[in-house]
């Protein structure tokens, strides 16, 4: 393994770590406003669906990296890392639509 490998390594790395930290300090942001709406129930009548919008989007969260993981070792044409991650995509996905379709 050479320098520049190394180096392109630990900015992928880099990128996925701040994706991930910047994303779980947004959607707790969305469920604290939520869960601090909830305590005036007679002007948000609605606060409760903002904690479950912020919790939908955590479950998304993962998914959001495996996309960005595919784009980024497309990007450096890492066409095997890319492709796994295009497979983990579709598995995913594929589990989506079962799921929704046999409830």
């Amino acid at each position: 393994m050479d320098r520049k490998t190394t180096e392109t390594e630990g900015r992928i790395e880099a990128v996925l770590a701040r994706a991930l930290a910047v994303g779980t300090w947004l959607i707790s942001a969305v469920i604290a406003a939520g869960l601090l709406l909830s305590f005036f129930p007679a002007r948000m009548p609605y606060a409760w669906q903002v904690v479950m919008i912020g919790i939908g989007l955590f479950v998304l969260l993962p998914i959001t990296r495996v996309i960005l993981m595919l784009a980024l070792f497309a990007g450096i044409r890492e066409y095997k890392f890319a492709a796994v991650a295009g497979l983990v995509l579709a598995i995913i996905l594929a589990s989506l639509v079962i799921g929704v379709l046999y409830k």
